[in-house]
C-alpha cells in the first residue's frame, strides 16, 4: 500500500459539491496557496476532503511506471445514437431505489452525490448509454482504481493459467523460492487467487497500527525515515508474512496476496504486471490512455492497489469480461478465463465479512455477487467498481473518492441503485 492513511474517526461534513476539488482550490495558482497545496510528503493526501484531489494525480505524489497502450490509435467505443442517448440518461438519473440501509427512497442523480462520483459509464449490450464527469476528473483524465487492481493481477493470473504458463495447484515456494520462510510457501497458487490463505495480517484501513500501514512503509518508494529496520518493498514484505490458520479454510481479504500474485505473474511470464496489462490488454484492446502504476523503493509495480486509469478504458476491461476475452472483433484471452470467473469460488468460505454480498464468493481477485443475475465485479476502496451483469449484459464503471475507505459503507446505495438500473436496461433490450 502507497498511499497515507484516512485518519481515524475523521467525518465527512462536506458534501459531495461542497468537497468538489474545484470548490476547495485544491492545486490551483502558479504556485498555487499554501493552504491549498497537496504534497508529498508534508500533507496527509488521502485524507478527506484532499483525496478527491489525490485521485486524480497520484503520479504528482508517488512514482509510477506506465501501462503504455501503444502507438496504435485508440478504438472507438460505441455509442448509442446522440438523441436516444439523452433520453436514455435521463430516465436513468430518474430512476427510484430503495437503500439497503433506513435511508429514504432515491434517484440514481441523487446517488451520484451520495457516493461522491468522480465518474460513470454505462455500456448495454456493448454500447454506451450513460457518460458523467465530476468531481476531479475530466474525459481525458485518469483516476485511482485502488483495489481494482486486484482483479487486473487476477485476470493476467488466470490468463496464464488458461495458457498452461503458470501451474495454479503449485505451491508458491515451487515458483518463487524466496517466500521460503514465509506464510505464503506452503500454499498453492489458486489459494493465493482466492484470497484463502493463512496470514497473519490486518486489513483494517481505520487502524493506524493496522498490516496493511506497516506495509506500505517497506512498500514507499520515499527515502526510508532514520532507524527504520524493516523489509524494502513488497517482494522484501511478502517474504516475512507469517502464518495464521489453514491455507484453504476461507476467505480473507488481503492485499499481499494480491501482490504475492503479481509476483507469480512476473516469475511465469518473465514481465512486470504493468508490462504484461500493456502487451497482453492496453495495446490490443485499444485503448485511449495509457495507465500507470504506483512503484516501491525499487520498481515494483504494485499489483494490490496501484493502477490509475482513464474512465473509457476501464470500460474496455468491463467489456472484454462481458464479452469473455474478445473485443473490436479480436479474441484477447481465452474464453475459460472468464467462464472460470463467473463460476465463482467456494460461497461456503466467503464469511460474512460484507453483508451486501453474503452468499457470494470470491476467485482470481474477482468479487462474484449473490443475487438473480450473474454478476462479477472489480472492487476498489473509495467506491471504485467495475460491475459486470452478464445478464442483463451491462457494464458499470465508477470511479469515486468517498470520505471512508470501505465498500460496506456504499453497497447500501451502490448495489441497489446498480441493480435497478440492470432491471431497467433489460426491459429496454425487450422494447
Amino acid at each position: 500500500m502507497t498511499v497515507s492513511p484516512t485518519v481515524p474517526g475523521d467525518e465527512a461534513p462536506l458534501t459531495a459539491a461542497q468537497s468538489d476539488p474545484t470548490v476547495m482550490g485544491w492545486m490551483q495558482g502558479f504556485p498555487p496557496p499554501p493552504d491549498k497545496r497537496i504534497t508529498q510528503p508534508d500533507s496527509v493526501y488521502f485524507s478527506f476532503p484532499k483525496l478527491r484531489w489525490s485521485v486524480c494525480h497520484m503520479r504528482q505524489l508517488l512514482p509510477s511506471v506506465e501501462v503504455s497502450r501503444g502507438l496504435g490509435n485508440a478504438v472507438p467505443l460505441a455509442y448509442a445514437p446522440g438523441s436516444e442517448r439523452q433520453r436514455m440518461e435521463a430516465e436513468i438519473d430518474a430512476l427510484v431505489f430503495k437503500p439497503l440501509d433506513e435511508r429514504a427512497p432515491m434517484t440514481w442523480e441523487e446517488s451520484l452525490g451520495v457516493n461522491y462520483t468522480d465518474g460513470m459509464l454505462v455500456f448495454h449490450d456493448n454500447r454506451v448509454v450513460y457518460e458523467r464527469y465530476l468531481g476531479c476528473l475530466a474525459e481525458d483524465g485518469q483516476h485511482a482504481v485502488m483495489s481494482m487492481t486486484k482483479s487486473l493481477t487476477g485476470l493476467l493470473a488466470q490468463m496464464l493459467v488458461a495458457e498452461g504458463a503458470l501451474d495454479e495447484q503449485a505451491l508458491v515456494v515451487d515458483l518463487v523460492p524466496e517466500v521460503a520462510g514465509s506464510a505464503f510457501a506452503d500454499a498453492t497458487v489458486r489459494q493465493v487467487m482466492d484470497m484463502t490463505t493463512g496470514l497473519h495480517y490486518s486489513e483494517d484501513y481505520s487502524d493506524p497500527e493496522a498490516d496493511i500501514w506497516k506495509y506500505s512503509a517497506a512498500a514507499s518508494p520515499l527515502p526510508k525515515p532514520a532507524g527504520y529496520t524493516g523489509p524494502n518493498g513488497y517482494f522484501e514484505y511478502l517474504q516475512q508474512v507469517r502464518p495464521e490458520g489453514r491455507h484453504g479454510e476461507a476467505f480473507h481479504y488481503r492485499t499481499v496476496n494480491a501482490d504475492m500474485t503479481g509476483w507469480l505473474v512476473a516469475r511465469a511470464s518473465g514481465k512486470s504486471v504493468a508490462e504484461l496489462a500493456s502487451e497482453r490488454l492496453w495495446r490490443p484492446m485499444g485503448a485511449e490512455q495509457s495507465g500507470y502504476m504506483l512503484v516501491d523503493g525499487i520498481g515494483t509495480p504494485y499489483a494490490g492497489g496501484g493502477l490509475s486509469a482513464g474512465l473509457r478504458d476501464l470500460g474496455r476491461l468491463g467489456l472484454l469480461m462481458l464479452n469473455e476475452g474478445e473485443i473490436n472483433d479480436e479474441q484477447l484471452f481465452p474464453a475459460e478465463v472468464v467462464r472460470h470467473i463467473r463460476g465463482g469460488g467456494d460461497p461456503s468460505k466467503f464469511g460474512t465479512a460484507y453483508p451486501a454480498l453474503i452468499g457470494g464468493s470470491y476467485t482470481s481477485l474477482w468479487w462474484v455477487y449473490p443475487g438473480e443475475h450473474e454478476v462479477i465485479a472489480a472492487r476498489g476502496v473509495h467506491g471504485q467498481t467495475i460491475y459486470v451483469d452478464f445478464t442483463a449484459r451491462v457494464v458499470i464503471v465508477r470511479l469515486a473518492s468517498f470520505p471512508k475507505p470501505s465498500n460496506p459503507l456504499i453497497d447500501p446505495t451502490s448495489i441497489p441503485a446498480f441493480q435497478v438500473l440492470c432491471r431497467h436496461l433489460q426491459q429496454h433490450q425487450r422494447r
